[in-house]
């Protein structure tokens, strides 16, 4: 027991320690945090499709019409027609010929790697990968290469010093914490020469990039061309819970040999209702994604006014370098003062001396809206003695804690 409670001093003392905030009501551009009214900036409902009218009324019909939980495992109480109706939907739009559901992103990134990750080969995976990719290749029997990230050569050099056919490169493509978008093309060319299998998670892209919102490698022009595409439901969809496209025989040998799949309870009827809803409001405006695009690129003309230019990029996810993880503490706590919720993001999650402000938009925020945030993160700013120190490119502002 003194051991843990060390350890919860240890992570105060670092300014690394975390805690949960009650929101009353559903996620949208302002939510009632603590009971205060606040303007979120830190959401990955990006579509602002999590309250959409059609998409709650889905979820309540799905649960008066299937319940509220599956029961069990898929192969142990079988599937719901909801489930396959979603997976045709998703499936047909991305582009493959099957999908399957997992019980969320995380599990879905899990099953994918332990499954094609065998003995004797190798996992090539991009240094600022999601955690649920580096677990996934923790958890199988692989060996695994960690490149640097977005680094084409250094990739290149790997697969030819220990690639062999058979062997997974796996990537975001779009990168959680820093917004910026993978090498997709050129990950391709490499697995191509080199007999590997492409994972690519989606997750921040799915509705938000390419053609329809079908996400970057859509954008890229690479449909049919990627092995496997992992997504989940639970962003800019608004739901909850991840899936698998790929051809027909590699979703097959995932129902035999993924646990996190065969083992986990398959997601509740509302879940994959109300994410079916969402998908169908893309599919049927499909200029939601270029709204939210158009949101991103305001905040960050906004943000480099006032002299806190964001690291560069293209993506609704605006990352605000601060550096030392106390001080980014400290400006989101004045940020909060002033009615915006920008959540401070520190070491493990991002390495250590990059704690930051991921600043994230919807495609319903309005300009108005964002013009309040950037002045209230200004004022914060200067209470707390936070300076941001423009670069040539703007790619990566320095910020100096007084």
């Amino acid at each position: 027991m003194n051991d843990i409670a060390a350890q919860l001093a240890q992570l105060h003392e670092a300014s690394l320690d975390r805690h949960t905030r009650l929101i009353s009501g559903p996620q949208g551009p302002r939510v009632m945090l603590d009971g205060t009214p606040v303007l979120l900036l830190c959401s990955n409902n990006y579509l602002g499709l999590a309250d959409h009218p059609r998409v709650r009324e889905a979820a309540a019909d799905a649960a008066m019409r299937w319940g509220v939980g599956a029961g069990a495992s898929r192969l142990v109480s079988g599937t719901m027609t909801i489930h396959e109706r979603l997976e045709r939907r998703l499936a047909d739009f991305e582009g493959t010929e099957s999908c399957m559901l997992y019980g969320s992103g995380y599990l879905a990134n899990i099953g994918v790697l332990t499954t094609l990750g065998g003995a004797g080969q190798t996992i090539f995976s991009d240094a600022l990968n999601h955690a649920s990719i580096i677990d996934g290749c923790r958890l199988a029997r692989a060996d695994t290469f960690v490149y640097d990230h977005c680094d084409l050569e250094h990739l290149q050099w790997a697969l030819r010093d220990r690639g062999r056919e058979g062997d997974v490169i796996v990537t975001d493509s779009v990168f959680s914490m820093d917004g910026d978008v993978a090498p997709l093309a050129g990950i391709v060319t490499l697995a191509r020469r080199h007999g590997a299998l492409v994972v690519v998670d989606e997750a921040h892209a799915t509705g938000t990039l390419g053609p329809g919102g079908r996400g970057a490698v859509a954008e890229a022009g690479l449909e049919g061309e990627v092995e496997v595409l992992v997504g989940t439901l639970s962003k800019a969809l608004g739901s909850y819970g991840g899936y698998v496209c790929a051809r027909s025989e590699i979703v097959e040998l995932l129902v035999n040999s993924s646990r996190s799949l065969i083992y986990s309870t398959a997601p509740s009827p509302p879940a994959a209702a109300g994410a079916l809803a969402a998908l169908e409001l893309l599919i049927e405006q499909p200029l939601r994604p270029e709204k939210l695009q158009s949101t991103a690129e305001l905040l960050r003309r906004q943000l480099g006014a006032a002299g806190m230019p964001p690291r560069s990029g293209r993506t609704q996810i605006v990352p605000l370098i601060v550096g030392d993880a106390e001080a980014t503490v400290r400006l989101s706590e004045a940020a909060l003062a002033r009615g915006v919720f920008a959540q401070a993001i520190r070491p493990p999650t991002v390495p250590a001396g990059s704690s930051r402000l991921r600043l994230t938009v919807m495609a319903s925020h309005t300009a108005t809206e964002l013009a309040g945030a950037v002045a209230a993160l200004g004022d914060a700013a200067r209470e707390v003695g936070v300076t941001f120190d423009p670069v040539p490119d703007a790619a990566e502002p320095v910020a100096r804690a007084a």
